[in-house]
């Protein structure tokens, strides 16, 4: 096929046209801060990095475009450009991948899916024309091959075989729009050698962490920074420190790539809280700019991060960790649960009171959600207590928050969900919520931060600090803490005052989802109160609304 080929529309079996489509997280969700993207111009917090790498494994002269829904809409014309759509997501995303496969389907063009969420629920797939299961790496190009030789079939996974990250291809970044996102994503390792019961991680990926080579990361962020790329990285990794050792000689190789290139870049990841244990790991993720972390807490209390099988988070002081943490520049947004089997009375104080004890500012509370093919799920299965259509996002569902507790709880639901709801209503109360990030932007060493922006990046930051006076300093109800909190930090800590900020600007989201979540929450204990079987699945977990699966 020739370049005019292609722009005039023709198209040949061996040079198929690839679209990939990013399904939209629809509903309200804790992550999706669009309110605060707005004041940088950007749509949508984070990038599709596991669709530009699949796209990278593509044969390099078959044409591809990207669709992120979050930050644009798929048009008919889209579609009808396509020779193979590709798609596929988390179980956030999966009505919006279901809908859009029938759709694909209806004009009889060819859709792979995979992902996630299609690898733990492929049943629910099974409209698409291929499943290309598992890790891409090693899925993928046997369906390739399979479609070459004209034999493609409906199923591919990966099985048991674990891929060689050292040989992942660079993503595909020259398809992003980066001012349409607030950070770009970068892999550095899969798996995490930790046995959580809920976490799906290790089923999909092993408890062994994969590592790219020093070089193979660095080349990644070379590209970005070729495209003209600055500012914040994320590094997706499920534990970052999973290996600590390999995790350090990067941090060295990874400063002197930084100092080559005059600081472009900051960095966040998650990891566990083992990370307070190491100083001199902490201090080599402060001295290449690493400013905030995802923490998993779960529980303050010892007996249920036993059960769960957390083990790292136990024998501790939990808020004395992240302090430590603090006080090598880095913030931490902490995630927690409720609704485990080891509850036996209120949880709530537990929650606020370390939640107050650590001044975190960001903390992820969601219900207890069994995922498919997690140790919590079997053994939910084999005590006859899952809800029927368990894996089937609820209907508005957006994470966790508005769609946990997908079993028989132990403890009355109506129960846990007050528990819930005050745990929201109270650590997102604006003065709460500003208390702890003066308390945070005040503990934070930012002595070591190194990041130079371009002009260009520079001006984007002062007009969204602008936006951001207008909509919270000047508009806004709760101004008068805004206020109090930005001049304490500008006296306090003025080398911390970006991150203080940035801070102050997610609560234009969290706000509203405090607000929105309270209010969600109400109705479902108003209907279980009237429920003769409070315990039974809700309405909205219905298979109802789904297209019927087709035996695979």
């Amino acid at each position: 096929m020739t370049p005019v080929d292609w722009m005039t529309g023709t198209s040949q079996n061996d040079r198929p046209r690839c679209l990939f489509v990013y399904p939209e997280f629809r509903s309200q969700s804790f992550w999706n801060y669009r309110a605060t993207c707005e004041l940088v111009g950007a749509r949508y917090p984070a990038t599709p990095l596991g669709l530009i790498t699949v796209a990278a494994l593509l044969p390099g002269d078959w044409p591809v475009r990207l669709v992120d829904c979050n930050v644009e809409q798929l048009g008919d014309d889209d579609i009808e450009w396509a020779d193979i759509v590709f798609t596929g997501g988390m179980i956030a995303q999966q009505r919006a991948t279901l809908e859009l496969i029938e759709q694909v389907v209806a004009r009889g063009t060819t859709v792979v899916v995979g992902g996630p969420d299609a690898t733990s629920s492929p049943h629910l797939y099974a409209r698409a024309d291929h499943l290309v299961l598992g890790e891409a790496e090693i899925s993928l190009p046997v369906w390739l091959a399979d479609r070459n030789n004209g034999t493609a079939g409906h199923r591919y996974e990966s099985g048991e075989g674990r891929a060689d990250v050292s040989k992942s291809p660079l993503p595909r970044y020259d398809l992003l729009d980066f001012d349409r996102y607030l950070h770009v994503g970068v892999q550095f390792a899969r798996g995490c050698p930790f046995m959580c019961e809920f976490c799906d991680i290790i089923e999909l990926f092993g408890r062994v962490p994969r590592l790219k080579s020093s070089a193979q990361m660095l080349g990644e962020l070379q590209r970005l920074y070729d495209l003209g790329y600055r500012g914040h990285v994320d590094f997706v990794d499920d534990n970052f420190i999973g290996n600590k050792r390999e995790v350090k000689k990067f941090l060295v190789d990874l400063r002197a790539w930084l100092e080559a290139h005059d600081w472009p870049f900051e960095f966040s990841t998650e990891a566990s809280v083992n990370l307070a244990d190491d100083d001199e790991l902490l201090a080599g993720m402060q001295s290449v700019g690493f400013s905030a972390i995802f923490v998993g807490i779960e529980s303050p209390d010892e007996e249920a991060l036993k059960a769960m099988q957390k083990a790292q988070n136990t024998h501790r002081s939990l808020s004395e960790s992240l302090r430590k943490i603090y006080s090598y520049g880095i913030f931490v947004n902490a995630g927690y649960i409720v609704g485990f089997d080891t509850e036996r009375g209120s949880v709530a104080k537990g929650v606020l009171d370390l939640i107050e004890a650590s001044d975190v500012p960001v903390n992820m509370v969601g219900l207890l959600f069994a995922l498919p093919n997690t140790q919590l799920q079997r053994r939910l299965a084999i005590e006859g207590r899952l809800d029927q259509g368990f894996d089937v996002a609820p209907d508005g569902a957006g994470d966790q928050c508005t769609g946990g507790l997908n079993y028989r709880t132990l403890r009355p639901r109506i129960d846990i969900l007050r528990d819930y709801q005050r745990i929201i209503d109270e650590s997102y109360a604006p003065s709460a919520y500003f208390a702890r990030v003066l308390r945070v932007g005040t503990a934070l060493n930012c002595r070591e931060k190194k990041l130079k922006l371009p002009l260009r990046y520079v001006l984007k930051d002062l007009g969204g600090f602008a936006r951001l006076i207008w909509r919270m300093g000047i508009k806004g109800r709760h101004r008068g803490l805004f206020w109090r909190t930005l001049v304490l930090l500008a006296w306090r800590n003025p080398r911390g005052l970006r991150y203080s900020i940035a801070l102050m600007a997610l609560y234009l989201h969290f706000g509203e989802f405090r607000t929105f979540l309270v209010d969600r929450l109400q109705q479902q204990i108003d209907r279980a109160q009237t429920d003769a079987t409070p315990a039974s699945v809700e309405a909205d977990r219905t298979t109802a609304a789904l297209p019927e699966a087709a035996p695979s």
